[in-house]
């Protein structure tokens, strides 16, 4: 059972305008999102000095968090303020596939006029206030990136600045799907799909891409189950598809999905390699009935905000693998080439680490505003790809330092994942063999083997 840890979120307004936060592209939680100033309750903040005279009516431990975490992000006192009107808009629980859930108190601070900001760098990038209804129109538009909690209160309060209850805060009292869908990016729908996957994730991500009834797209539906398949297309019936598309062959990103074609009588769209592959691991009918589409570098696959979605050709984890990412750029859903949740495999035959390192520089120099993995949440800006460019450089120093040292495979498995879980360890040699074949085909070893 995920441990439930009690958090405060506050949401500062001075007239008709609202002060959001960004949140710092390296932090592991919502990372370059745009929220509110918030955090979790300490268990200090459960005794401590007298609070001001607003906070009489509320749970003493939650006022003194609010204060402390406005204090510590913003540098905002709020006890230097006489008039203050404070109210709670409700409480929201994260859902339960989290690993952590909060059980997040929302308050809204009413200040009489702007504070000095001075924001904890180590936290947040930047603060800015503007009309809630400019916010909501920066996020309809693909600029930024909101947990759907956040997003529900900028709704509100872009509808009426002085709102008392925020309907759909809670995941409990919004929209009722058979599977969790989250909408961080307008437009871009993820649901979170139990799929086959490699531990510690659970889920493979599926999105319902597509602007309009003209063409709709459900990417990577991979259900792990025939309740969890039926419980897809329940939710799928609701908006409607045109076309399944996989962003490549391994077997958490297509399993049932031809039966999901099928039974929504639509086409199915893919790399010509995944198709090959996918033809030599399940059979030559397992596609059978179904009309295929093979996509290739710049063809486009449907329309966001009016934007084409145009495929790109990223090898490295997987020969066929396609990206996808709308013309301006606003987001790029990634599939395998970063894991928000473990770590990604580059194995043979399909897996070639020289061609992985070049994709990675590739997207990092595209520059998309948010990228979206297929394991994990969204992410803001290219920071994971470079590090994960950071971290793969790095390891592959280790190899080739081992292999001058006369190491062989076994040794350097040893040495270099030696805190990994056991059921992970044939995945590593992998890895490490896939680094050594690029250092051999580049010349820097000789032709014996390690």
């Amino acid at each position: 059972m995920s441990k439930i840890v009690d958090a405060v979120t506050i949401a500062l307004v001075c007239g008709d305008e609202l002060l959001m936060v960004y949140r710092q592209p390296f932090l592991k939680a919502f990372p370059g999102y745009h929220a509110f100033p918030g955090g979790k309750v300490d268990a200090a903040d459960s005794e401590g000095a007298a609070l001001p005279a607003f906070c009489a009516d509320f749970e003493p431990r939650l006022l003194r968090a609010l204060m402390r975490e406005l204090q510590e992000e913003l540098g905002v006192d709020l006890a230097r303020y006489e008039a203050i009107a404070l109210r709670p808009l409700g409480i929201a629980l994260t859902p339960p596939n989290m690993a952590v859930r909060f059980n997040t108190h929302f308050f809204l601070v009413a200040l009489p006029y702007k504070p000095r900001i001075a924001v904890d760098l180590n936290e947040i990038g930047h603060a800015g206030w503007a009309k809630p209804a400019e916010w909501l129109a920066r996020y309809q538009a693909g600029e930024v990136l909101m947990a759907p909690p956040t997003r529900a209160v900028v709704e509100a309060l872009a509808a009426d600045i002085g709102v008392t209850e925020i309907p759909g805060l809670d995941f409990r009292t919004r929209v009722d799907f058979d599977l969790p869908l989250i909408e961080q990016i307008h437009g871009v729908r993820n649901i979170l799909v139990r799929s086959h996957t490699l531990p510690p994730a659970e889920h493979t991500n599926c999105f319902l891409l597509g602007d309009s009834q003209s063409h709709r797209v459900l990417v990577d539906p991979s259900p792990a189950s025939d309740e969890e398949s039926e419980k897809l297309c329940r939710l799928v019936e609701r908006f409607g598809i045109h076309e399944v598309f996989l962003t490549h062959h391994h077997p958490d990103h297509h399993e049932r999905a031809p039966d999901i074609a099928r039974r929504f009588g639509v086409p199915i769209g893919m790399s010509a390699d995944t198709q090959q592959r996918l033809h030599e691991k399940k059979g030559r009918d397992y596609f059978h009935d179904l009309a295929v589409h093979h996509y290739r570098e710049g063809d486009v696959l449907c329309r966001w905000q009016n934007h084409p979605v145009r495929v790109l050709e990223v090898p490295g984890h997987d020969e066929g693998q396609l990206a996808l990412m709308p013309d301006n750029r606003a987001w790029c859903i990634v599939g395998d080439l970063i894991q928000g949740i473990g770590t990604v495999v580059i194995a043979k035959p399909e897996g070639d680490m020289r061609k992985y390192f070049a994709t990675l520089e590739r997207l990092i120099a595209l520059a998309p505003r948010a990228i979206v993995p297929s394991h994990g949440t969204a992410l803001g800006t290219v920071y994971r790809l470079e590090e994960t460019l950071k971290h793969r450089r790095l390891r592959e120093q280790q190899v080739l330092s081992l292999w001058r040292e006369g190491r062989d495979l076994d040794a350097m498995l040893r040495l270099i994942y030696a805190d990994v879980d056991p059921r992970l360890l044939g995945l590593a040699r992998m890895n490490i063999e896939s680094h050594l074949d690029k250092l051999r085909a580049e010349g820097v070893l000789d032709g014996a083997a390690a």
